[in-house]
Formats: C-alpha cells, sequence, structure tokens
C-alpha cells in the first residue's frame, strides 16, 4: 500500500474510532447521572475531547476528498451500548473502560506515527495533535481505578479485544 493510502485507510479508521469514542462517553454520561455523578464533569469534558478529534480527522479527510470508514456507524451504535452498559455499572467499570480502550488506542497511535513518518505529514500531524489528550483521558482514569477493582479484570480485555477488532475491521472495509 502506497503512503498516501495507508495514510488515508488510517485517517478513516481513526475518525470513526474516534466517533466511538465520542458515543462512548454519551452513554457513560447518560447512565452515570445516574450510577457515578462525581464522574459526569470529567465525561463530558473527555467527550469534547473527543469531538474534536473526530472534527481533526474528519477536516484530514474532506482535505483529502475521502469518504468517511464504512465502520463509522458500527463504532457509533457499538460504543454508545458499550458506554450505557459501563455506566450502569457504576464509576469502577467507567474508568476501567477508558484505560483499557485508551491503552489500545495509544498502541495504534504510536504505531501509526512509526509508519506514516516521513511519509504522509498531513496524517502525522493530524495524529499527533490528540496523542496529548489520549494519555490525559488514560492517566486520570487510571487514577480512579482501586487495587483489585474488580471491572478492570472483568472489562479489560473484552473492551481490549473489541477495541482492536473494531480497529482490525475498520482498515479492511
Amino acid at each position: 500500500m502506497a503512503g498516501s493510502d495507508i495514510g488515508d485507510r488510517i485517517v478513516k479508521v481513526n475518525h470513526a474510532g474516534e466517533h466511538g469514542a465520542v458515543c462512548i462517553y454519551s452513554g457513560q454520561i447518560f447512565a452515570a447521572r445516574f450510577t457515578a455523578r462525581r464522574l459526569v464533569k470529567e465525561l463530558v469534558e473527555f467527550r469534547c475531547h473527543e469531538q474534536r478529534h473526530r472534527a481533526v480527522f474528519w477536516a484530514e479527510l474532506q482535505r483529502r476528498g475521502k469518504p468517511r470508514c464504512h465502520s463509522y456507524l458500527l463504532c457509533g451504535f457499538g460504543g454508545y451500548v458499550l458506554g450505557l452498559i459501563t455506566g450502569f455499572l457504576g464509576a469502577g467499570a467507567v474508568a476501567a473502560t477508558t484505560v483499557a480502550v485508551e491503552q489500545v488506542v495509544l498502541r495504534h497511535l504510536e504505531q501509526q506515527l512509526f509508519v506514516l513518518r516521513g511519509m504522509d505529514p498531513a496524517a502525522v500531524s493530524a495524529i499527533s495533535s490528540i496523542v496529548s489528550e489520549e494519555r490525559e483521558h488514560h492517566a486520570r482514569s487510571s487514577a480512579h481505578l482501586k487495587a483489585g477493582n474488580v471491572w478492570a479484570k472483568v472489562l479489560t480485555p473484552v473492551v481490549s479485544a473489541s477495541t482492536e477488532a473494531v480497529i482490525w475491521l475498520g482498515m479492511r472495509l
């Protein structure tokens, strides 16, 4: 795959992933109003970051004349369902979900930067512009997890595998 082709595909998948993240936080915000009120303000802040990230990738797709990824709606629907379920499970599940998602996302972003550096400067710029906020989400959510958190043990493998699967699928659609 040529540099611009892989850059196009990565930008499309990242745009869909950011849409999924917006929807995860939307579902969690709805549910957390009942189960984890103390997290609502932070979740709203995180969603704002993810909305900006989605806009960054959308602007890059428009600049390239590319449509959104075929997995966009799947990411949105799946994200919202995941957000609702984990939001209703409470603060520990919300934090564990964010940590698991961000761990996968950050690893992929670092790999993308490595692959695209020197090949697709616009994609590198778009990706680089969001990394620090994604790290912040991971760090702040990690701070909410208490040692022995059952939700971290239960949700991490499921959420991580689901996130990997959606990325894998998005790269192939």
